[in-house]
């Protein structure tokens, strides 16, 4: 069912909807990575084993997201958010009785094929209620995933350095809780019933015009993926490595999330009346020294350049599924799903290679020349369509 343009009115109740479900899937989503050195511990893992985790995962979302959007923008139907927030907050907390690597890489992948689920539908009804405010409201909506990656690792750094790994699958209660709460209230979503024309027929409908300014936003966003998961997947290790408490590690990880979290709040209310072109430039040419800030300043100060370096790294997220929502307003939840899923899922499932690479030349080097990635981005930046 095609729908009208959007009132200008924001409709706050449905956006808080929608971000709660972000919030609860990304909460137990956030579990894994600062638990990475316990589960090194307890089942022996090497850094290419880690590696694996992380990047199957990603490679998950990075599947599975696409085809999901797809879906999505075709059919008008809650399953797909349904399915996603129970397998997320149902399989994560079983992680932690995982005896195993192979039953560890299990029950995550299962935890993240649920997470790649219910973001693209989510994300694509943010403009359907947004008004004339999608970047604010996007941005909105995008906090309920960094802010979960804020909390969740304290914590759950917290919660098993107290109960114990064991103890993990006590806290599916939460999710539970939440997910009746979304089965009450969450709206149905509106797609653009475009599957009368078949898949080519479809994609040419959506993208035929824009497809150049939209595969170099994706390029972008996979760039800056590649670095990003590279720090949150590594430095919870190196970190270790130097000393750091599980706890300290899983506040230092939170501190990451929070400086990302209000960027991306204040990214999204800037790019509204400043253009996102703008925004997207300066955050790539900062996030070079605010990464190697944090991977060099010693003792207390890696708290500070952890919040500045999520700040820098994290501002752009909403903004590059904004910018490709208004160029193909036709397939909301598959160019969602493109920009984030995709991108994020193809940037992490490098990480096995940036393991490996880090098993033969040490992780402070590989670490050190992920920060230079941004640069590159540049050259794209500046060829980004003008708002």
């Amino acid at each position: 069912m095609t729908t009208s343009s959007p009132q200008d009115k924001v409709n706050y109740k449905i956006i808080f909807i929608l971000t709660m479900v972000h919030f609860t899937g990304d909460f137990y989503s956030s579990f894994f990575t600062p638990l990475l050195p316990a589960f090194m511990d307890k089942l022996g893992l090497t850094l290419a084993q880690v590696g694996l985790i992380t990047g199957l995962v990603r490679f998950l979302s990075f599947i599975v997201q696409p085809v999901v959007g797809y879906m999505a923008d075709r059919h008008e139907t809650r399953g797909f958010v349904f399915a996603g927030l129970f397998l997320a907050f149902f399989c994560i907390p079983f992680s932690g009785l995982a005896p195993n690597f192979t039953l560890l890489l299990l029950v995550l992948c299962l935890g993240s094929i649920g997470s790649s689920m219910f973001h693209p539908s989510t994300t694509g009804m943010i403009p359907l209620y947004s008004g004339n405010r999608t970047g604010f409201c996007l941005s909105i909506y995008n906090t309920g995933g960094t802010l979960s990656f804020a909390l969740g690792p304290v914590f759950i750094t917290w919660y098993t350095a107290k109960y114990g790994l064991e103890a993990m699958p006590h806290t599916l209660i939460l999710g539970f809780v939440a997910f009746m709460f979304c089965v009450k209230y969450l709206p149905v979503p509106v797609s653009e019933n475009l599957s009368h024309l078949g898949f080519i027929g479809s994609m040419k409908e959506s993208f035929g015009k824009v497809y150049k300014p939209i595969i170099l936003i994706w390029v972008v966003m996979v760039l800056r993926a590649v670095t990003g998961q590279s720090f949150m997947t590594f430095m919870p290790i190196f970190l270790a490595n130097k000393g750091y408490e599980l706890t300290s590690v899983g506040l230092i990880f939170a501190l990451f999330i929070m400086g990302g979290t209000l960027s991306g709040l204040l990214a999204g209310y800037m790019a509204d009346r400043t253009g996102f072109k703008k925004i997207f430039f300066l955050s790539f040419i900062l996030m070079p020294p605010t990464l190697l800030l944090y991977l060099y300043l010693p003792g207390d100060w890696v708290y500070f350049s952890s919040f500045l370096a999520g700040f820098t790294v994290l501002a752009s997220l909403p903004l590059g599924v904004v910018m490709a929502q208004k160029l193909a307003p036709k397939s909301r939840a598959m160019v969602s799903s493109l920009m984030m899923g995709f991108a994020y899922g193809l940037g992490g499932a490098i990480s096995p290679l940036v393991g490996k690479l880090a098993d033969i030349y040490g992780l402070e080097t590989i670490l050190f020349y992920s920060a230079f990635i941004p640069l590159l981005c540049l050259l794209f930046i500046v060829k980004f369509p003008v708002e």
